[in-house]
């Protein structure tokens, strides 16, 4: 499994409130939260995020309220992936349930720019900056962890595992 695409990037701490504020969480439609994705941080990113551009933040992403939310957003919008120098460990247990991949590594954080042309590969965590030429290594989810995110989350891996028994 891949992304590849262009970056945004975000400081430290940047909390579930950002992500999608609680103002619009009156509806159950993703779509329309997905809409209101970073707003708070960034007016341009739902106008400007294309499908597998990359998120890329500080230390405790997804802190703050333990909504469920946020990684879907997230992901609704059309973001491939969220590298992080860490996550609050509710949004990373919550984007591994909605299927959000993500990625811990300090230094691509540290390192890849707003813009930046990034290429990810989930099977091995290898980051590829593709605008600078340097690549990053993170370590990748395990192959069970991996297939619940490339089922589209926790839900669908347990239905797609019942079909088989």
């Amino acid at each position: 499994m891949n992304t590849q695409g262009k970056v945004f990037k975000y400081p430290d701490n940047v909390d579930t409130d950002v992500i999608i504020p609680a103002r619009y969480l009156n509806t159950p439609d993703a779509k329309e939260l997905a809409q209101h994705c970073m707003e708070d941080i960034d007016k341009n990113f739902v106008k400007e995020v294309k499908d597998g551009d990359v998120i890329v933040a500080g230390w405790n992403f997804g802190c703050g309220s333990s909504r469920e939310h946020a990684p879907l957003v997230i992901k609704t919008c059309g973001t491939g992936c969220v590298i992080a120098k860490s996550f609050a460990r509710i949004f990373y247990r919550n984007a591994i349930n909605i299927g959000l991949p993500i990625l811990e590594c300090v230094e691509a954080a540290e390192e890849i720019q707003v813009g930046d042309e990034v290429k990810v590969d989930f099977d091995t965590g290898k980051i590829s900056n593709l605008t600078s030429g340097k690549e990053y290594m993170a370590q990748p989810f395990p192959p069970f962890i991996q297939n619940i995110i490339k089922a589209g989350g926790l839900l669908a891996s347990l239905k797609g595992e019942s079909k088989n028994e």
